[in-house]
C-alpha cells in the first residue's frame, strides 16, 4: 500500500510554479516560477533557499552534466544558463543555443526533462491564436534541434519508463496521457497510444516515473496527484490544499520523497481566500523510490 505523509511546505507563493527537479549531487531541489520569471533551488539539509531572476520565462530545465550551467527551455527557446555567475544577466550567464517558433508570437516553451541518454525534451504551448499551433522538440547530444510532435496546444507530461523504452506524454486539454514507444539509441518515438484518459475538470500536468514504473501525474484542476500503473490504472490518488497542483518529481538522499510544485495563477481573491497554500512547493514522505532526475550531457 502506497502512502504519502506531507513533511514540509516551502511557502514561496508562486504564480505557476513548474519544473521541479531534484539535483542529487547538490542535494537541492530546483523548480521554476515561469510567470514569475524566477529560478529556485532548496536544499532541504539546512532549507536554504536561493532564487534568481530568469532573463526571460523559464518553462523547463535540466542540470548540465560536469557544468554550472542549466539548459533551459525559455519562452522563446533553448539555452544555457548560469544562475551562480551573477544577477545581472550579462552574456556570460547565458548562451542561446536554438529559437523557436519564431514566426508564432503566441505560443512558448513549456514542460521539459532530459531523458537518461542525456537528450533535452520541452514542448511549446499556445498562449494566444489556434489550438494546435505547438510542437514537442529534443535538444540532442550534437545541439541539433528536432520536432517531435506538431499540433500540441499544452506540452506537458514527460517522463520515461526505467528502462526507457517508453516515453510518456501529454497534451494537457486533451486529457489524455499517451504513451510511445522510445528508441533509446536514436530518440525516435512511434506507436502514440492513449495510456490514460481524466475525467472532465481533470487536466494532466507534469508527471514523473518511480522505480516500480509507475506514473506520478499532477492534475491541475483536480487538486491531487495520481499514481497510475504501467498499464493505465489507477494506483494511488493523493489529495492536495491546492486546485492546480502542476509538476513532480522523487528527491530526497534516497529518492523517497516526492515534490510537488503548484500555482496561483488565475485565482481570484476569494479563491485565494480559500486556498492559502497556493503556489507552494509541497514535500511529502512516501514508501516509494522514484527514478533520479537526469542530465542534459552535450558532445560537442
Amino acid at each position: 500500500m502506497v502512502t504519502a505523509t506531507l513533511i514540509e511546505t516551502l511557502k514561496v507563493k508562486n504564480t505557476l510554479g513548474e519544473g521541479v527537479i531534484w539535483d542529487a549531487i547538490g542535494a537541492a531541489v530546483w523548480w521554476t516560477d515561469i510567470d514569475g520569471s524566477k529560478l529556485y533551488r532548496y536544499h532541504l539539509a539546512d532549507k536554504k533557499l536561493d532564487h534568481w531572476s530568469t532573463p526571460e520565462r523559464l518553462g523547463s530545465f535540466a542540470l548540465v552534466a560536469d557544468s554550472d550551467y542549466l539548459i533551459c527551455g525559455f519562452a522563446s527557446g533553448f539555452a544555457y544558463f548560469n544562475p551562480h555567475e551573477s544577477s545581472n544577466l550579462d552574456s556570460t550567464d547565458l548562451q542561446w543555443l536554438h529559437r523557436v517558433e519564431e514566426d508564432n508570437g503566441g505560443t512558448r516553451l513549456n514542460d521539459g526533462r532530459a531523458d537518461r541518454q542525456g537528450r533535452f525534451w520541452a514542448g511549446s504551448m499556445v498562449e494566444s491564436g489556434d489550438p494546435g499551433a505547438g510542437a514537442l522538440y529534443c535538444l540532442d547530444q550534437q545541439l541539433q534541434v528536432t520536432s517531435k510532435v506538431s499540433g500540441l496546444t499544452i506540452s506537458n507530461g514527460l517522463c520515461w519508463s526505467p528502462d526507457s523504452t517508453l516515453m510518456y506524454h501529454t497534451d494537457t486539454p486533451s486529457r489524455r496521457i499517451h504513451r510511445y514507444d522510445f528508441d533509446v539509441t536514436t530518440g525516435a518515438i512511434t506507436n502514440q497510444s492513449c495510456l490514460v484518459r481524466t475525467e472532465r475538470g481533470c487536466f494532466p500536468d507534469g508527471s514523473t516515473v518511480d522505480a516500480e514504473g509507475y506514473i506520478w501525474n499532477a492534475q491541475w484542476g483536480a487538486s491531487q496527484v495520481v499514481r497510475y500503473s504501467p498499464e493505465g490504472e489507477v494506483d494511488f490518488v493523493l489529495p492536495l490544499p491546492v486546485s492546480q497542483p502542476t509538476c513532480v518529481a522523487f528527491g530526497g538522499p534516497k529518492l523517497d520523497m516526492l515534490l510537488v510544485t503548484s500555482a496561483s495563477q488565475g485565482l481570484d481573491a476569494q479563491a485565494l481566500l480559500a486556498e492559502p497554500e497556493a503556489g507552494n512547493v509541497f514535500v511529502f514522505q512516501t514508501n516509494i523510490t522514484g527514478t533520479p532526475d537526469s542530465r542534459f550531457i552535450a558532445n560537442s
